[in-house]
């Protein structure tokens, strides 16, 4: 009607955003805090929309300016180098920009886990209480719960939180050998869904402890991904919740039927996946999977410019890894934004927003 149409996905935040209203990190920050699926999400989210992330950035991309300004200036004046350095004292400089950009990178390592969350399989024989494991940490009856072994013949996936950590926990079908051909579709699927994992849990009956079929099954997890050993059924034999280390593997003593060891299970799980309640609070910024990408790339080129300038030589290289460096933060905040990058970005709006 009289020329209007409906506004593209994302296209009012892209109109901000190219209007100098906002820069690319609040843009997302939009979309993020839309999505967020915790309260802790949706916080840091907000820090991001106001501002807080890109004036981290910031910093650092001025102090970068700064050491390139005085590196430029030696080049310039090269009789007046070593002058130019040494006044500038330039490598305690560079050791603590490294030190600012590792906390930025640590902080922003946690807030993509508050946005991303993470995927933790549970794995074992059948029977050994998977699913009621499940069924605890969701706080409902998600899973069908029988004596029967081989009641789970598919991957059951349930969203839960801790201490505001969103977790996708996911039931898989009992590990054993079978000539049911669903059943065996399902275990097909539990090693697929293991290999995607941030944390498996081994579950096993606290009656029949680490069987050989278990420790089989220890050497066929991958190596990269971390373990977590969980005996149930301790109610059976009257013993208390505990946590151990044994043969390299943690070990935790719980009772998914009663509920004791829970917490103990829950602290550690945070942990395992890189979250530490002591750390955790308002300095942490709401990170997607190429901010990480680019703090990683600033490091890189920062770790290698402090070893240029250590060694004293080549001032043109390590001219150079500065500017990367610089390059790469500025990409975060969308000065040096491709258009095919903006376009993916705001293609994943709502309607308008």
């Amino acid at each position: 009607m009289l020329g209007a149409r409906l506004a593209e996905p994302g296209e009012f935040t892209l109109r901000a955003y190219l209007n100098n209203k906002i820069d690319l990190v609040q843009a997302e920050s939009i979309a993020d805090l839309i999505d967020a699926s915790t309260a802790g999400a949706a916080r840091c989210a907000l820090r991001s929309l106001q501002g807080k992330f890109s004036e981290t950035i910031n910093e650092l991309v001025c102090s970068l300016t700064d050491l390139r300004m005085q590196i430029e200036a030696a080049l310039d004046f090269p009789e007046e180098e070593i002058d130019w350095l040494e006044k500038s004292d330039l490598i305690t400089q560079l050791h603590q920009l490294d030190e600012k950009l590792q906390k930025v990178l640590i902080s922003s390592q946690r807030g993509h886990l508050l946005r991303e969350g993470a995927n933790i399989v549970l794995i074992g024989q059948p029977n050994v209480g998977k699913s009621s494991l499940l069924n605890r940490l969701a706080g409902d009856e998600v899973s069908i719960v029988t004596e029967i072994p081989g009641t789970t013949r598919d991957a059951i996936q349930q969203l839960i939180q801790i201490e505001g950590i969103p977790l996708h926990i996911i039931d898989t079908a009992g590990l054993r050998e079978t000539e049911d051909v669903v059943e065996k579709k399902g275990i097909e699927r539990t090693y697929a869904a293991m290999s995607k994992a941030d944390l498996v849990l081994l579950m096993i009956d606290s009656q029949n402890e680490l069987s050989e079929a278990d420790q089989n099954l220890l050497g066929k997890l991958p190596t990269n991904i971390p373990v977590l050993i969980v005996i149930n059924k301790i109610d059976l034999l009257n013993q208390s919740a505990k946590i151990e280390d044994k043969n390299g593997y943690t070990i935790i003593y719980l009772s998914a039927k009663t509920g004791a060891g829970i917490e103990i299970l829950c602290e550690k799980i945070l942990a395992l996946i890189g979250w530490h309640s002591h750390v955790a609070g308002e300095g942490i910024f709401m990170a997607r999977q190429r901010h990480l990408h680019a703090l990683d790339q600033a490091q890189n080129h920062l770790s290698k410019s402090i070893t240029w300038a250590t060694n004293g030589e080549a001032l043109e290289v390590l001219a150079e890894e500065l500017r990367l460096t610089q390059y790469s933060l500025s990409s975060i905040v969308g000065e040096f934004s491709a258009d095919d990058l903006l376009g993916e970005i705001f293609s994943h709006f709502c309607i308008g927003k």
